[in-house]
């Protein structure tokens, strides 16, 4: 008499949700305020200036003008320096 072991359930099967972050506007694109820059976990990049970060980290336009990006060094609480990414608008020029 032939005998097949049960199968079994496999342990391997879920994944949880995209949750879409990243850089939304690259340098030199156009965007009017409140448009979402970036959505981030933590900050990866830094607001500069006519940027501020919501609750969740995103950072928004505060103005219309033009994405820029900038490499800075930034001073920690602790003395240490630490290179990040600064992301601003430059306003339209009127």
């Amino acid at each position: 008499m032939a005998h097949k072991k049960a199968g079994g359930s496999t342990q391997n099967g879920r994944d949880s949700i995209a949750k879409r972050r990243g850089v939304k506007r690259f340098g030199g694109q156009t965007v009017h305020a409140g448009e979402v820059l970036i959505r981030q976990k933590g900050y990866w990049y830094r607001p500069g200036m006519n940027t501020h970060v919501g609750k969740d980290w995103t950072i928004h336009a505060n103005v219309n003008g033009t994405v820029r990006f900038q490499k800075k060094r930034i001073e920690k609480f602790n003395g240490n320096r630490e290179r990040c990414t600064m992301v601003m608008v430059e306003p339209y020029a009127a």
